[in-house]
């Protein structure tokens, strides 16, 4: 049903500027468009395929592993796709004997989508809520495979192996900054926008580094506290930060922002 007329969307007039890679950006610009908000697409990040030797390598040690634990959507695909040039037609049926962990309700939607079921979804999608999930399954002396990202930090690593697994790292993808944004044009962008919405640390880092350093910039909302933490380091000013890890929770904590500086405005001034 069609909202009525005198109903404003509640990200009227907002410019948003959308900073992911090109491949991912569509569900965050999608939620945001929805909402009202007017969207610019910029994406900091590039996602390229990593060497499939290493991930060739544990796929055929499969047999070896208790666990698979993917770290995001981007991983699975580079992951289950090597599985099924590997292994094709079995799907997966090459896992019946692994465990699947996903961190965040997006890799873990993306794993059903290609018919992978999850054994481990943890409550909060930060390394440490995984470490506490996965002790609490047993993890100790188990195998872990972690097919991950080029620029991973080695936060969950390292916390499952102080909780006893034996783990070993795969380089499932990369990220690299474009090189066809003009640095001008950015600063530029920069400034005409509210909001700058920020999913990775690369993001942010990338971002500052596109536009020739830090410049005059929007309000920052960060998926998750280390994204957070990451634009504040690069002097940007965060504004909000999701409550749940994920896009929709990303949306929300800019319409919260929104909806928090029109209660700021008095009434009659209100347009």
């Amino acid at each position: 049903m069609t909202a009525p007329a005198s109903v404003r969307s509640p990200l009227a007039g907002c410019r948003v500027l959308v900073t992911r890679a090109r491949e991912q950006a569509s569900s965050l610009t999608v939620r945001l468009e929805q909402l009202g908000a007017a969207v610019i697409e910029l994406p900091t990040i590039m996602i390229v395929p990593a060497d499939p030797g290493p991930i060739d390598g544990a796929i055929r040690n499969l047999a070896g592993y208790d666990w698979i634990v993917f770290t995001s959507a981007n991983a699975v695909e580079a992951f289950v796709g090597r599985l099924e040039v590997a292994d094709p037609g079995r799907g997966a049926a090459a896992l019946a004997s692994t465990l699947i962990g996903a961190i965040g309700q997006t890799t873990a939607s993306r794993l059903h989508e290609r018919g992978y079921q999850t054994e481990f979804v943890p409550e909060r999608f930060v390394a440490e809520s995984v470490v506490e999930g996965m002790r609490a399954l047993g993890v100790s002396g188990k195998r872990v495979l972690l097919p991950t990202a080029d620029i991973a930090g080695d936060t969950l690593p390292v916390g499952l192996r102080n909780a006893g697994a034996i783990v070993d790292i795969v380089i499932a993808y990369q990220t690299e900054m474009p090189d066809d944004l003009d640095s001008d044009a950015m600063r530029d962008l920069l400034e005409s926008v509210d909001i700058a919405t920020f999913a990775s640390p690369s993001s942010v880092r990338n971002m500052i580094a596109l536009a020739g350093g830090l410049v005059p910039s929007p309000r920052a909302v960060c998926i998750g506290p280390i994204t957070a933490n990451a634009a504040r380091e690069a002097g940007l000013t965060v504004a909000g930060v999701a409550n749940e890890f994920t896009i929709p929770g990303l949306v929300e904590a800019i319409v919260r922002l929104v909806e928090d500086d029109q209660k700021e405005v008095p009434d009659g001034d209100q347009a």
